[in-house]
Order: C-alpha cells, then structure tokens, then sequence
C-alpha cells in the first residue's frame, strides 16, 4: 500500500502523547507505516563512553510513531486535512480533501 505522507511534509498529531503538536516529518518507514517527526516522540538514550577521552551522554532523539495518528496540514489553510490522489495533466498528485489544492 502507497503511503499519502512524504518526507518534508507538514503533519499535525491526532493521538498519542504529543497530540496537538505540529512539525515536519524527517523520515517514511512504509513498511512498517510509520513515520518519524521532527520534535515529536522524543526519547532519551543513554550513550556509553566510546573510548578515551569521551564520555557518557544523554542525547534525545525523535522515534517513529504510527502514520495513522497524524494529519497532513492543508498548504493553503493550514489546518488538518485528508488526502486523495487526482490525475492532472497525465500525472497522479496528491490533493488536499478540504479545499482541493494540490500538494507538492
């Protein structure tokens, strides 16, 4: 199944933790339908010292959270919109439901 969400979109979340939060996303994982936010699902991983000189840290990174649980954010009102698939000049593209724009 082709997924509607593309690397650089801008998404809103719908459920989970962070629902409300905006942001754009950063990585697709179609096979396992998931898809990483930017700023969203973040996690701390503890790191252990990798040799002399360095040491621990606690970096915080973004983890793949559920495609089903975000929205695609309309380009020309900037709300939550669904996203349908149009031929337009011999080509499939990606339109917002809402107010019919084609999303690049």
């Amino acid at each position: 199944m082709k997924m509607k969400l593309k690397k650089g979109d801008s998404v809103k979340v719908m459920s989970g933790k962070d629902k409300g939060k905006t942001g754009e996303i950063v990585r697709v994982l179609p096979l396992r339908n998931q898809i990483v936010i930017d700023g969203v699902g973040v996690v701390k991983r503890h790191i252990k010292k990798s040799g002399r000189g360095q040491s621990g840290r606690i970096v915080e990174r973004p983890m793949p959270i559920d495609a089903s649980n975000v929205m695609l954010l309309d380009p020309s009102t900037k709300k939550p919109t669904r996203v349908g698939r149009e031929s337009k000049e011999g080509k499939l593209v990606r339109v917002a439901k809402k107010s019919k724009t084609v999303i690049k």
